[in-house]
């Protein structure tokens, strides 16, 4: 349950649709006592405002770029207090049905002044959205992954992860800079990035942008090691996996000609 005013944050990178939603709370907040705590144009900038105001719930457009309005509310349902989220799309689409399932309302552009107050009326009722729901909805991989740490929401970019290893129930994603824990299955992530992450091992996927080269393994004979770029590390390659080397040599054999 919420408090007495139901904080609201706007998620919109189009100006013009963000004044419009900020119109329409105004004209609600003379029957339902809200509060509009910030507005955002971006997931990431929705994240990084959350991080120090409270949001009982979120107004987000689902077509933005860089990260869109499905993946932001995957992040958001990491929060210790997820907000209820509300959609609004300019898009029909079949998918959307799924929501009424779940007690979350999405709302077509235009948005009309009656279908938000509706809304915010029930919001409070709203359950989490389940993270495999919104999975399933997108159609594009993530761009980021995130990690819980002390309470908080780390975004790790896909795009700057060099390998991801199994370790216990957790996966590692090691980048330059450090290793972050996520509580997902290796399975499930390398079912998503299958075109950029290749496996290389029954417990690792590796970037396939930093695959450097590749070493005989000392330890292991016939064995092989992959070197990465951005580490040092030099992990094995299991023996069921050994044709990746092959089909990297071929590659750049055709590249180089």
């Amino acid at each position: 349950m919420f408090d007495d005013v139901l904080r609201v944050l706007v998620v919109d990178d189009e100006m013009p649709a963000r004044q419009r939603a900020k119109d329409l709370l105004a004209d609600c907040a003379s029957k339902l006592p809200l509060e509009i705590v910030g507005e955002a144009s971006s997931g990431l900038e929705a994240l990084k405002i959350m991080e120090s105001r409270e949001v009982d719930v979120v107004l987000l457009d689902i077509r933005m770029p860089d990260m869109d309005g499905i993946e932001l509310a995957q992040h958001l349902m990491k929060l210790p207090n997820s907000p209820a989220v509300i959609f609004t799309t300019a898009y029909h689409d079949h998918a959307l049905e799924a929501f009424e399932v779940h007690a979350v309302d999405y709302l077509l552009k235009p948005v009309r002044l009656g279908r938000l107050f509706n809304a915010l009326s029930r919001a409070n009722t709203m359950r989490p959205i389940p993270l495999d729901m919104l999975k399933a909805m997108s159609s594009a991989p993530r761009t980021h992954l995130s990690v819980q740490e002390r309470g908080r929401i780390y975004l790790v970019p896909v795009s700057e992860i060099i390998y991801m290893k199994a370790e216990l129930k957790y996966v590692a994603l090691q980048t330059k800079e450090r290793v972050f824990l996520l509580e997902e299955s290796l399975s499930s992530l390398e079912e998503e990035f299958r075109e950029d992450f290749v496996r290389i091992h029954r417990n690792a996927l590796v970037a396939r942008k930093c695959i450097a080269g590749f070493e005989k393994d000392p330890q292991e004979e016939g064995g092989w090691k992959v070197i990465l770029e951005g580490s040092p590390e030099k992990l094995p390659i299991s023996r069921r996996q050994q044709h990746i080397v092959k089909q990297y040599r071929m590659l750049h054999e055709r590249d180089s000609h």
